[in-house]
């Protein structure tokens, strides 16, 4: 079975209530049909009565709560409760009603806060910073979790690496050129997804050009003390580097480049050094290889939010919405 359909299965199991905020796509509508035809969650779309008509036509929507934060009646029990949470901030009431009725990612993350929502995924056609900065002011992050990051989750067809040719990538998404520290808690948080989402031990490669010192360059040290960083905080997984990719993936490089290594040519959680290297390397891999890739994933918010890729389709959608349901089984 593939293992967006062990997810799938998973997610029908207990229902969860997904929030999609972006009413005004085709593709959001395509993939709440979806997702709501094969059982995988409670869906609520938010638009407008304008939006639902121009952008779901032809489509079986019947399963689908579709809310108009106009016209909630809820809508004063959300602007209240962002004026709440945020009046350290100079959070005024008029500004609380403004991106409550305007900002329907707002809207959705107030629902997650407010106990009406487990989830929320958005980004089709709104950037990462739109769909993020609600959760960071709302939801916040999780108690001991210091940052927030995103991986990607990727099944690639008939391959012999990772496990069973599945993978997560990380960050992908996120941190433009994390610390040493940031890079470790990516390792970590990592990790931990890969366990929970894929139920396997997640063997961590912290990805460089160099091989267990075989390059000497600032980037090498900054991934090298990252490794001793991750070691040191989060000694339940395995965690090692620093790690060519080949090194990483394949056994036989792995025994040539790095034959002490725990995780050399095992590995199937792999940590970019930066954004630009994780970005076209999903890309890459997604596109050459042809497989699934299923994200940017969220990790380290309290409640799962999760942020599509623009180019994403319906499909993607319908993956990251079942991704989001069985994180909010385990929160």
């Amino acid at each position: 079975m593939a293992f967006i359909d062990v997810i799938k299965e998973k997610a029908k199991a207990d229902l969860k209530t997904i929030v999609l905020p972006e009413g005004m796509d085709r593709r959001t509508w395509e993939g709440a049909s979806e997702a709501v035809k094969q059982g995988l969650a409670k869906v609520i779309v938010l638009a407008s009565e304008e939006e639902k008509n121009a952008y779901s036509t032809g489509l079986d929507i019947s399963g689908i709560t579709v809310i108009d934060p106009a016209t909630s009646p809820d809508r004063q029990r959300y602007i209240d409760l962002l004026v709440e949470l945020r009046k350290a901030k100079g959070m005024t009431p008029e500004e609380a009603e403004k991106l409550v009725l305007n900002d329907y990612t707002y809207f959705g993350t107030l629902m997650i806060k407010a106990g009406d929502a487990d989830g929320l995924v958005s980004g089709a056609c709104h950037s990462t910073a739109n769909t993020l900065r609600p959760a960071l002011q709302i939801i916040k992050t999780k108690p001991g979790v210091s940052l927030v990051s995103s991986f990607f989750l990727m099944e690639v067809p008939d391959c012999e690496y990772g496990y069973n040719g599945t993978f997560v990538f990380a960050d992908c998404g996120l941190e433009q050129n994390p610390t040493p520290e940031k890079l470790a808690a990516i390792a970590g948080s990592s990790a931990e997804s890969f366990k929970k989402m894929v139920g396997a031990e997640p063997l961590v490669a912290m990805l460089s050009h160099s091989s267990y010192g075989s390059a000497k360059h600032d980037d090498v040290t900054k991934v090298v003390e990252a490794v001793k960083i991750a070691k040191e905080t989060y000694p339940q997984y395995m965690i090692d580097g620093e790690l060519q990719l080949d090194a990483a993936i394949v056994p036989s490089v792995g025994a040539s480049k790095a034959p002490a290594s725990p995780v050399a040519g095992k590995a199937n959680v792999l940590v970019f050094p930066d954004l630009d290297a994780g970005n076209i390397g999903y890309k890459l891999v997604q596109r050459l290889a042809k497989a699934e890739a299923y994200g940017p994933i969220c990790q380290g918010i309290a409640a799962p939010v999760n942020d599509l890729s623009r180019g994403c389709s319906s499909d993607d959608i319908v993956g990251v919405i079942a991704i989001t349901a069985v994180q909010a089984q385990e929160k």
